[in-house]
């Protein structure tokens, strides 16, 4: 049997699409691992997700009064090499990497982005989507690049926006998906296939 792809896990909050990827790369037929999961919010309720999935668990605060952007990331830097880490897969991670972190980590990362890229990049996208009058709302993994929400796709998801929708409604319905896409996208990746997954239909 070859050795498994090492992935890390980054996530700042609740950890659902964590949660989901772990989940799947515990299947023996998995090319990954779970290796490691990371928050830069020593709160995330996620780190006892990943504690209770059994996977080690790591954060580093980074607000001014203990530790700063360029500490934060040489220690997460630091951390994925000697975990020899391979993947890293942003999931719920709020925090903008640096150019120089991206050069500097040797594997890929990977991130899932609530909307379908390239419209609506950053913050807020159901509340923009649902003020923009769309239609149509999803999620989109991507490669992470220097430029903010604009690497490679990978794999897309939509939803239909319904007349009533909030961004919490939006969200909500997105979530189950937008999880779905990053495991099959994940699972995907490690096996070199290149085709970007399109889950786009439509829901009544």
């Amino acid at each position: 049997m070859p050795a498994k792809i090492k992935v890390a896990i980054l996530i700042s909050g609740l950890g659902s699409n964590m949660e989901a990827l772990i989940k799947d790369l515990k299947n023996q037929n998995h090319l990954g691992e779970a290796t490691i999961v990371v928050s830069d919010n020593p709160d995330a309720l996620g780190l006892m997700k990943a504690e209770q999935l059994k996977i080690p668990a790591f954060s580093f605060a980074t607000n001014s009064k203990t530790l700063d952007k360029s500490i934060f990331e040489n220690n997460l830097l630091q951390l994925l090499i000697s975990n020899n880490i391979q993947v890293v897969c942003l999931a719920g991670f709020m925090k903008i990497l640096s150019s120089k972190f991206i050069k500097d980590f040797p594997g890929e990362i990977l991130n899932i982005h609530p909307s379908i890229l390239p419209s609506i990049k950053g913050l807020n996208t159901h509340e923009r989507a649902i003020r923009r009058n769309l239609h149509v709302h999803g999620a989109t993994v991507h490669k992470v690049t220097e430029k903010l929400d604009s690497g490679f796709i990978l794999g897309q998801t939509t939803i239909s926006i319904h007349k009533n929708d909030t961004p919490h409604s939006l969200s909500k319905r997105l979530k189950p998906k937008e999880n779905q896409l990053y495991v099959d996208t994940l699972r995907q990746f490690l096996s070199g296939n290149s085709k970007v997954i399109q889950k786009l239909e439509l829901d009544s």
